[in-house]
């Protein structure tokens, strides 16, 4: 098989199991948490929130337009993959796909609900609650500013 192609195979894979992984993870806390299953422990507790705004609750009630800029980022994050998919790195690939597939499963969740469902709760630190999609993003920038910052070139 063409590398290129076992490339986009690759990371089409890796963001239909992340997206997949994100939603059903919320449908499935949700699910417990509206039933009356409640767990925490001292690092972190359930507590089921609806987020009508962005992170830290940014942009409250701007739905259209917060569905429009996940849309955008997730394009030009394909773009900017297929654009190097000669030259871009399995792992580099795996961080797209896992930042894209987070910030899709929160505007699936916007589109379909008409907010995203957060329910992490950090108990050791005065922090917002969050979702799994959430981690997803937090780790995709992380990763790929760590990667463009320290193998740059390479």
């Amino acid at each position: 098989m063409n590398t290129t192609v076992g490339k986009y195979l690759f990371f089409v894979f890796c963001f239909i199991f992340w997206l997949f992984l994100a939603l059903f993870t919320s449908q499935l806390i949700v699910d417990n948490v509206t039933s009356g299953h409640q767990y925490s422990n001292l690092v972190f507790g359930i507590h089921y929130l609806k987020n009508s705004g962005a992170a830290f609750s940014l942009l409250e009630n701007a739905r259209e337009f917060l569905i429009i800029l996940s849309v955008v980022a997730v394009t030009l994050l394909c773009v900017y993959a297929n654009n190097r998919i000669k030259t871009i790195h399995y792992i580099s690939l795996s961080f797209i796909s896992l930042l894209c597939s987070g910030i899709m499963a929160n505007c699936h969740e916007r589109i379909i609900f008409g907010y995203v469902r957060d329910y992490i709760q950090l108990k050791f630190i005065n922090f917002p609650v969050f979702n799994v999609a959430d981690i997803f993003i937090t780790i995709g920038v992380i990763a790929l500013i760590a990667i463009m910052l320290f193998y740059k070139g390479r």
